[in-house]
């Protein structure tokens, strides 16, 4: 027992030791000459689904259509509610060497993941080859190739400098307006939104009669402005004003003074009700769809949800009030150079020790690619393919043409949330990914929360609140864990000194009972 316990100390230190730092370098796949089809391949697929049965048809269609073309591979899929799950759900499975083939995810996760050594399968080599790359000679299927996929985005899924992923759907953000209730408070909408516009508008309508029902709607309830992702709230806004977020190499700049300009803007509406969150209020939808809200922020693939005639709604259809929906580019800050955040699922692969189970992998992967997949998952909602030969395609070209034909397939919401990305791919942008991205993405959200929280509890938030929110923000995410080597790689910081002192004892401890395991082989010996 004692030498079990030795070993067992012993592992406990090791394991403690390799936890603290993690290592994004590349490892590279060498890409076998043939395709082992004498094998069966068993590989399974995380991928995301928001009970919208009809996505979970098309993967199901998909993986069918798919095992028809590779009968030697089988693939198991596993489906989750979001992306949280599945990005912890990985964490865990990394330290089992359990984790799924193929993953839908995102490059801030995959940042993370890449801090096991050799996890996450590099594809730079698996993009060209020539065989079994994109569009390759072994490809059995009509693959795009590597150039056909929307430059913009495929460069979200380099980490590093190196590619780790494949984009498999793009959105961005929209502010779908009640054009209605704009006009009936006196405004007209701009080509493109403001800021200042919006805020203007949003205390306008908080404007109520003798018996505290506002004006605008005639209810009890209105919240004229709700952004659904706070996170991208911040980040658009830093973006827009030129305020430092993180650098390309990861080093963190998001507390300055354009921050707090920010932070104390959205305090001053939010201390009014004219402003709130999702996680404060609600989805936006719901709001906008019972007359409640005039702005209401959302992925352009959350278009199904949106406008009184939505084929999508999570409320009662008595509470449905009619008005005529506009769907807009985020309010901006410089109309003449709109910026707008790209995002989206992308799929990477995990390392196995069969290098013909990773190709296998890979060959699913490409197969998410082709047009037939590409365009039906699009249609679900308002997101677009990510290949330049899906969207030139005669079939989309023809689905886009028909919005407003019905509000099923053709819903003119949808269709024009994913215009509005097509016609401004160009002003897209994406944050530096890093080891530590995810959580200062996380942070940023969290300081719009914080201060909304804050002023509807009646706190003062002056410049001694913010030293503190972002002093407790720094350390609730561990934002001062993270450093860069100015290499484009994100290692962790130094360990905090209680962790060095207790994986001290734990030394300590291994080498005293080490010596008296020792000390008492000795005397049974002499004996």
């Amino acid at each position: 027992m004692k030498r079990v316990l030795c070993i067992l100390l012993a592992s406990i230190c090791l394991l403690s030791l390799c936890g603290c730092h993690g290592s994004a370098e590349r490892h590279t796949f060498a890409v076998p000459d043939t395709f082992d089809e004498s094998q069966t391949y068993e590989i399974t697929f995380w991928a995301k689904n928001d009970t919208n049965l009809t996505q979970v048809a098309i993967y199901e269609q998909t993986i069918e259509e798919f095992e028809k073309i590779y009968p030697s591979i089988h693939v198991n899929l596993r489906l989750y509610t979001d992306y949280g799950r599945i990005y912890n759900d990985v964490i865990t499975n990394i330290a089992t060497d359990t984790t799924p083939n193929v993953c839908v995810t995102y490059p801030d996760h995959i940042a993370t993941y890449l801090t096991g050594e050799g996890t996450v399968v590099p594809l730079d080599d698996l993009l060209h080859d020539k065989k079994y790359g994109l569009g390759g000679s072994e490809v059995r299927f009509d693959a795009p190739t590597a150039e056909e996929i929307v430059p913009q985005f495929l460069s979200e899924c380099y980490v590093n400098g190196n590619c780790y992923a494949l984009p498999f759907m793009r959105s961005t953000e929209a502010c779908y307006v009640n054009k209605t209730y704009v006009e009936k408070l006196g405004y007209t909408l701009p080509e493109m939104l403001t800021w200042d516009f919006v805020w203007e508008v949003s205390e306008a309508a908080m404007a109520t009669d003798a018996d505290g029902n506002f004006l605008v709607n005639g209810q009890k309830v209105m919240i004229p402005f709700i952004y659904k992702s706070t996170d991208n709230m911040m980040i658009s806004m830093l973006k827009q004003s030129n305020g430092g977020y993180s650098t390309a190499s990861g080093e963190i700049e998001i507390f300055n003074d354009t921050t707090k300009e920010i932070l104390y803007t959205i305090a001053e509406h939010a201390g009014t009700r004219a402003f709130s969150t999702f996680k404060i209020s609600s989805y936006p939808a719901n709001f906008l769809n019972a007359g409640q809200c005039i702005f209401a922020i959302d992925s352009t693939a959350g278009a199904t949800w949106m406008g009184s005639d939505a084929p999508l709604v999570d409320i009662s259809e008595d509470a449905l009030i009619d008005f005529e929906t506009v769907v807009m580019p985020i309010p901006q800050q410089d109309t003449e150079h709109p910026q707008m955040i790209s995002q989206g699922p992308s799929v990477c692969i995990f390392n196995k020790e069969d290098s013909g189970e990773v190709l296998a992998s890979w060959l699913f992967a490409q197969y998410l690619l082709t047009n037939d997949v590409q365009i039906a998952y699009s249609q679900t909602e308002g997101y677009v393919p990510v290949t330049h030969k899906a969207q030139n395609s005669a079939e989309y070209q023809d689905y886009l043409s028909r919005e407003g034909e019905n509000n099923e397939l053709y819903y003119a919401i949808k269709l024009q949330a994913a215009k509005l990305l097509l016609n401004n791919t160009e002003n897209t942008f994406v944050t530096p990914v890093f080891n530590g991205s995810a959580s200062l993405r996380d942070a940023a959200g969290q300081l719009v929360e914080s201060v909304t929280k804050s002023v509807r509890r009646k706190e003062t938030v002056d410049e001694a609140y913010m030293e503190k929110l972002f002093a407790d923000t720094t350390s609730l995410y561990r934002l001062d864990q993270i450093t860069a080597d100015g290499s484009g790689k994100v290692v962790l910081g130094e360990m905090p000194t209680a962790s060095i002192v207790l994986l001290c004892s734990l030394g300590g401890i291994w080498i005293c009972l080490g010596a008296y395991y020792l000390a008492e082989s000795v005397k049974k010996r002499k004996k």
